[in-house]
C-alpha cells in the first residue's frame, strides 16, 4: 500500500477528511481539487483580489500536514470581528503566496513546503471558472454558493450542471497524474458542487476512461440539502455518468453503520435522509460495492470518520492486490 500512487478527485471538507487518514498508508499522494467555490471566505478573495479561491486547497493542504499542529491551528483560524470576519488565516496565505509567485501553482507548492505535507495538492484548473446549474424546472443557476439553495427554493432537482466558461483546460500535472495512478478516489463530498465541476474539465473524464487503475467513488452517507434530497447510491453514480460517461467508476464505497435516532431527526428537519443503497442496480451496471461502517463517533452530524474510510480503502487495494484484480503494475518508483 505504501508504494502504490492514489489520486483523490473533489473538494470540501469530505476529501481533506480521506486525506487525513490515507496520509498514514501511503506517501504517494494527489489531491485534485475543485476551483469552482465561490462562497464564503474563498468568494470574497476571488471577488477583491481575483485569486482563484483558496479554501478547498487549505482545507487539504492542512490534512495532509506533518508539521506542528499549531500550523494546523493557526491555517484554520478565523477571525471572529472586523473587516476580516470569518475569514481564515491559511487562505490569506494562500492569497499573499500567490501574489509573490505570480502563479498560484507556485504558491501551494511554497505552502506546501512550509506544511511538510505527504502528497501534494493540485488545482484541477488555474482558470477563473464558475459553476452553472439546470433545474429541473428549466431555470439557471450561476455560482456554486447559490446553486443548492436555488434547488430547495424551486423545489425541484438539479438536471445538469456545467462549467463557465464551458471550455476549461485543466492545470499542469493533472492528466499526467491520474495517467500514473495506481487507484483513484471521487469524493465524498457534495456531488453537484464540488465532484461533478472536476469533472467537465477538459481531458478529465477521458483519462479516467483511459486508465486501468480502479476508480472508486466514496458516497455521501447522508441526502444534501438542494443537491441530492431522495437521491440513492446509484443515483449518485448516475450522475457522475451523466455527466462523464460511464467508465469513470468502478467500484462504490457505502456505509453499512446504523445512524442515531438524534442525527436522523436534525436531517430530517432540513428534508433529507440517510442515503438508500440500491445494490441490484450497482450489479445491473457491473460496479463493484464495497461496504463498511464508517462514521465518526458522536456528534449531531452523518460523516465519515478519517481513520475507517482511509483503513476501508487500504484494505481493498490490499485485496485486490492478492486476487490480481488489481491489474496496474506495483511499486513503479
Amino acid at each position: 500500500m505504501k508504494h502504490l500512487r492514489l489520486v483523490t478527485i473533489g473538494g470540501g471538507t469530505g476529501m481533506s477528511t480521506m486525506l487525513r487518514g490515507l496520509k498514514n498508508y501511503t506517501k504517494n499522494l494527489t489531491a485534485i481539487v475543485t476551483m469552482a467555490d465561490d462562497g464564503g471566505g474563498s468568494g470574497r478573495l476571488r471577488e477583491d483580489l481575483g485569486v482563484l479561491p483558496p479554501g478547498d486547497v487549505r482545507n487539504c493542504l492542512v490534512a495532509l500536514a506533518t508539521a506542528e499542529p499549531m500550523m494546523e491551528e493557526l491555517f484554520h483560524y478565523r477571525f471572529p470581528c472586523g473587516m476580516l470576519r470569518g475569514q481564515s488565516v491559511g487562505n490569506l496565505i494562500i492569497a499573499a503566496m500567490d501574489g509573490i509567485c505570480g502563479s498560484f501553482e507556485e504558491a501551494i507548492r511554497r505552502v506546501s513546503e512550509v506544511l511538510a505535507i505527504s502528497g501534494r495538492v493540485l488545482p484541477v484548473t488555474t482558470e477563473n471558472i464558475h459553476i452553472c446549474a439546470s433545474l429541473s424546472d428549466g431555470a439557471q443557476v450561476q455560482g456554486e454558493s447559490r446553486i443548492g439553495k436555488a434547488a430547495a427554493m424551486h423545489g425541484c432537482r438539479i438536471s445538469r450542471v456545467r462549467l463557465v466558461p464551458e471550455t476549461v483546460s485543466p492545470a499542469s500535472d493533472v492528466l499526467e497524474s491520474i495517467a500514473a495512478a495506481d487507484a483513484i478516489i471521487l469524493g465524498p463530498g457534495s456531488l453537484y458542487t464540488s465532484i461533478l465541476p472536476n469533472l467537465l474539465v477538459e481531458g478529465v473524464t477521458n483519462a479516467l476512461r483511459k486508465t486501468d487503475a480502479p476508480k472508486i467513488y466514496v458516497c455521501n452517507v447522508m441526502g444534501q440539502p438542494g443537491e441530492t434530497e431522495g437521491y440513492t447510491a446509484f443515483d449518485h453514480v448516475q450522475a457522475i455518468f451523466d455527466h462523464g460517461g460511464e467508465g469513470c467508476i468502478d467500484y462504490c464505497i457505502v456505509n453499512t453503520e446504523k445512524i442515531a435516532e438524534s442525527v436522523l431527526a436534525r436531517y430530517a428537519a432540513d428534508g433529507v435522509g440517510p442515503v438508500f443503497v440500491d445494490a441490484e442496480r450497482f450489479a445491473e451496471k457491473g460496479i463493484g460495492l464495497i461496504a463498511a461502517p464508517l462514521l465518526s463517533d458522536g456528534g449531531e452530524l452523518a460523516r465519515h470518520n478519517s481513520d475507517r474510510l482511509a483503513a476501508c480503502i487500504a484494505e481493498f487495494l490490499r485485496n485486490a492486490v492478492k486476487t490480481k484484480t488489481y491489474t496496474r503494475k506495483q511499486n513503479k518508483g
